[in-house]
């Protein structure tokens, strides 16, 4: 992968349940990021005294953030309504000349800040909460 701008990182909202997304306004800092458990088979008889992992097993999980400034009220208020909701609705980041991830997460955690002479800004943070699909562009 080339290099890319980081603004084409885009974390998109479905604001209805339709399938239909939207970028989350504002964001002026996005992550993703994909783990997975290991899960250690290491014995006595392992080769070596070497660590042993059994492949395929563990949990896999993602976790989203991101961080901006206030510019759209829907995003805004559908944030808001999954957190509050403890809903786990769809959504989509878009990782440039990468691929597409699009799954359910929960927002773990809404952070709000501002001091008198700047803007208001927010942070958030996302887990996954089911199977992800990626699409390759």
């Amino acid at each position: 992968m080339t290099a890319q701008n980081g603004k084409d990182l885009l974390i998109k909202i479905d604001l209805t349940g339709g399938g239909q997304f939207t970028t989350m306004a504002g964001l002026r800092a996005t992550r993703i990021s994909f783990n997975a458990e290991q899960v250690d088979v290491t014995s006595l008889e392992s080769q070596g005294g070497w660590r042993e992992l059994l492949g395929g097993a563990g949990v896999k999980s993602a976790s989203i953030s991101g961080s901006g400034v206030f510019k759209d009220d829907a995003t805004d208020e559908r944030a808001r309504q999954i957190f509050f909701g403890g809903q786990t609705p769809n959504f989509q980041v878009i990782i440039p000349d990468f691929g597409i991830v699009e799954g359910a997460f929960q927002i773990g955690s809404i952070e709000y800040a501002g001091s008198h002479n700047g803007e208001a800004t927010y942070e958030l943070s996302m887990a996954s909460a089911g199977a992800l699909n990626f699409t390759a562009i």
